[in-house]
């Protein structure tokens, strides 16, 4: 295979000037390792594949890397929690990197057969020479920058020493990346990623609201408290999360967002925007209960077989304008949706049980449905002064 001819000379000097005036502003790690190699490529430097990785709070991954190859897409791995328990790592250079502190170097045209298979990967596809320089966080962490060559000659070491200084300017400036990535995750994670996007964005003042349109969901379990008192902790957890998980799927899916876990209760929001219409939200409230029930279902046969209390709950939507915003104290406040229009979802899922119907909606729901429904007549909610008339889905069998 050819290999790039070796630079006469390169400096490195450039690139970190570029990096701490123009590229720290690009708080995108993808688009940031795109721009570092262009630029490193630019300056000579003898340059084949590029991986940026760092670990990260998420509830499901472990860490995240950022592999640039000359002439390829730039790729985004997503690494899952337990990965330092594998093959890949064992034994990995990324393994003695970190557990040394200091840089690790693998010429790769002279590899033992013992050595790690991603070093006979790299090697098998062109690369000569492999160097791995810790990334050094604030907060005492160790992240990985690696660099490879195809040169023939691979790294000599005032290619080393120059990859050595960058290492040392990238670490604060992908920082910066990796802690905004994390505060949209944690946001993400804790208030949904519309609602997340909008306290980031800035609106974190008490009272700071907007008014909306949308369906709303309000939905909990059947028998929670006999169930909390029954099984063990973790088995209640564990059938939270199994109906938790469910609804999620199905909700995410339709373009609706979890604001709120009450207990076993969740408040749902399908927001009617510009290009989502009320029937539309509607409609799609409607189709992620089914879909929440059915795959609720699927878990019920596991548990069933496992001789496991079954998950059963009830959903109650409705469909109106609410205040979309923060309410609270002055330091500690709550992103939510408040308004008639959320005390009624949650009015008819109590009467989800009094009926023994999984799913009850308004007529203001029932209305803008394409699926055959059926008036329950006029029932009394908890405080509100006036009867309200309740629908739900027509059965198959029913005329």
């Amino acid at each position: 295979m050819d290999h790039a001819p070796a630079p006469a000379g390169w400096s490195v000097e450039p690139v970190i000037d570029w990096l701490l005036r123009d590229g720290r502003l690009n708080a995108d790690p993808l688009a940031l390792i795109d721009a570092l190699a262009a630029r490193l490529l630019a300056a000579g430097a003898p340059l084949w594949r590029l991986r940026l990785a760092f670990f990260t709070l998420h509830p499901q991954l472990a860490a995240w890397a950022y592999v640039w190859m000359r002439g390829r897409e730039t790729s985004v791995e997503k690494i899952p929690y337990g990965v330092q328990q594998t093959d890949a790592y064992i034994g990995s250079p990324a393994q003695k990197m970190i557990d040394s502190g200091v840089p690790v170097r693998y010429r790769l045209d002279r590899l033992a057969r013992e050595d790690h298979r991603l070093l006979h990967r790299l090697a098998a596809e062109g690369g000569t020479d492999y160097a791995l320089l810790p990334l050094r966080f604030s907060d005492g962490s160790l992240n990985v920058l690696a660099v490879t060559t195809d040169n023939a000659s691979g790294f000599d070491e005032r290619d080393l020493a120059s990859f050595g200084a960058l290492s040392h300017a990238l670490a604060p400036v992908l920082e910066v990346g990796a802690t905004r990535r994390l505060a949209e995750t944690l946001l993400d994670t804790y208030l949904g990623h519309r609602t997340g996007g909008r306290v980031l964005g800035g609106q974190i003042h008490r009272g700071a609201a907007e008014t909306i349109e949308a369906a709303l969901w309000y939905s909990d379990l059947r028998r929670f408290t006999a169930l909390s008192e029954a099984l063990p902790s973790t088995e209640m957890l564990a059938m939270l999360n199994d109906y938790f998980e469910s609804v999620a799927g199905a909700v995410g899916a339709r373009g609706g967002e979890i604001l709120r876990f009450i207990g076993d209760a969740l408040l749902i929001v399908f927001p009617a925007g510009p290009q989502h219409a009320l029937d539309a939200a509607c409609r799609s409230a409607v189709d992620a209960a089914l879909d929440a029930f059915e795959r609720v279902e699927s878990v019920n046969r596991a548990r069933r077989a496992a001789r496991l209390p079954e998950i059963r709950f009830g959903v109650g939507l409705n469909a109106g304008q609410v205040v979309y915003g923060n309410v609270g104290a002055p330091d500690r406040l709550d992103f939510t949706v408040i308004g008639p229009a959320v005390n009624r979802a949650a009015r008819l899922e109590s009467l989800t049980k009094e009926l023994g119907v999984p799913l009850l909606m308004t007529a203001a729901v029932a209305a803008t449905l394409e699926r055959p429904v059926r008036s329950l007549g006029l029932h009394r909610l908890r405080d509100l002064s006036e009867p309200v008339e309740v629908w739900r889905l027509k059965l198959r069998d029913e005329i």
